[in-house]
């Protein structure tokens, strides 16, 4: 029986990138004892049955938590926002879950290893968006005195989502937390606290990011014991590019020491000319070599 098990969730529209994240977990040996669940948000049946000769379980993602049907007509996709804090519901015969969206894939087991590890003794494994080189993703404009406008993803989803002043505040400038891939034990008291402040963000804000935001209260609000991992963990790109060794042909962290790329993430999408790499896999961007020539490069995996 295996105890720890890799989740995803995709809709048809997605399915090409969870097919290739799902081949990308694959390709390593050491994946014959890891699970493979699959949350079905809009899948077409063949999908689904092309899915189910690859992995060990496929169920029907649902609403765990009620939203007004006005918000999420039509956008079944929208079922990953909530039912990822439920995934011991889903698939309850796992003692660690991974997750990791559709739109990642995996370039170096080692990460997953981590992940694993990271979650152990109740503690929530994952990687916040700040590091050497990343994108600041918070501003603030200065008016006058002390007087400022505070621009902060928490921020701004906190606000909206009426979870008072004094919380987003303290949101406001702690280093985000992408909820894109996490880990945690089935009996850690993380899914808990994360499900009461989903509920909480749904009431008023929008349903996308509201997953986002309840985890991020989890870790700086509620103080659920975390350990971050490193950014290869949870490479996004669109926050900064990697780099590419052509020696060992992988793509590789821009910034010495140039470590290996664990998980790829495409979130928010690589865009050109008006079209997003996640939708398009023939399309191709300059990336920088190790030694410093530019190349064109898809980032989707083996392509």
């Amino acid at each position: 029986m295996k105890k720890n098990v890799i989740v995803s969730l995709a809709d048809a529209n997605y399915y090409p990138l969870l097919d290739e994240l799902v081949d990308s977990i694959k390709k390593f040996k050491e994946s014959e004892n890891v699970a493979i669940c699959i949350l079905d948000a809009g899948l077409t049946s063949d999908q689904r049955q092309k899915l189910s000769n690859k992995v060990d379980e496929i169920k029907s993602a649902e609403w765990d938590i009620e939203v007004p049907g006005f918000k999420v007509r039509g956008k079944e996709w929208l079922k990953s926002q909530v039912s990822r804090a439920f995934l011991p519901k889903y698939f309850p015969n796992y003692e660690k879950y991974l997750w990791i969206d559709c739109d990642a894939w995996v370039n170096d087991w080692n990460c997953i290893e981590l992940y694993f590890k990271a979650c152990e003794d109740g503690k929530l494994g994952i990687t916040q968006t700040i590091g050497p080189g990343y994108k600041i993703t918070s501003k603030v404009n200065w008016l006058v005195g002390k007087l400022a406008i505070i621009k902060s993803q928490n921020f701004k989803h906190a606000v909206k989502s009426k979870i008072g002043y004094d919380k987003a505040r303290k949101l406001a400038f702690a280093p985000h937390i992408n909820i894109g891939v996490f880990s945690l034990e089935k009996n850690s008291k993380g899914w808990m606290s994360w499900q009461n402040n989903l509920s909480k963000t749904l009431k008023a804000g929008n349903i996308f990011g509201s997953e986002g935001l309840a985890i991020n209260m989890s870790v700086y609000i509620d103080d659920l014991e975390t350990e971050f991992l490193p950014l290869n963990c949870n490479w996004i790109t669109s926050n900064l590019l990697p780099k590419f060794d052509e020696t060992n042909n992988t793509f590789v962290e821009p910034f010495l020491p140039n470590y290996k790329i664990g998980i790829m993430h495409l979130a928010a999408g690589i865009w050109k000319d008006g079209a997003d790499m996640r939708v398009n896999k023939d399309i191709k961007i300059n990336v920088q070599t190790l030694n410093n020539k530019n190349i064109l490069k898809s980032l989707r995996y083996n392509n």
